[in-house]
């Protein structure tokens, strides 16, 4: 079945970095696009970065442009966030799915949390 498992989130002072990975299974991944997201207690899971099937095409929210690096590898049917620059508003779950349609289930997610 479809799964989708995040790691690599952890507790960084403003100004950090972390890199996220999102390992998966069931579906064929060098054929489906991937997205990043993430979610605050209280509010929707939103769209932050997404990336093509070859890895060519990235796009990013506002608020992460700049700071967030989208990648993959094929090869390891895995999808990398890598968080620069780290700010406190960048706290929350962070998630992976694939696109431009979700599979309905998702992973545990992995938690950031930027605080000094």
């Amino acid at each position: 079945q479809v799964q989708f498992v995040e790691a690599g989130g952890g507790l960084v002072q403003p100004g950090g970095s972390l890199r996220l990975s999102c390992v998966v299974s069931g579906f064929t991944f060098s054929q489906t696009g991937m997205r990043w997201y993430r979610q605050t207690p209280g509010t929707e899971r939103r769209l932050i970065a997404t990336i093509s099937d070859g890895g060519l095409i990235t796009t990013y929210s506002d608020s992460v442009k700049g700071r967030f690096t989208i990648s993959r590898d094929n090869d390891k049917n895995t999808a990398y966030l890598q968080l620069d620059s780290l700010k406190p508003a960048d706290t929350a779950v962070y998630y992976c799915n694939t696109g431009p349609t979700p599979f309905s289930t998702w992973g545990q997610g992995t938690q950031v949390t930027v605080s000094s």
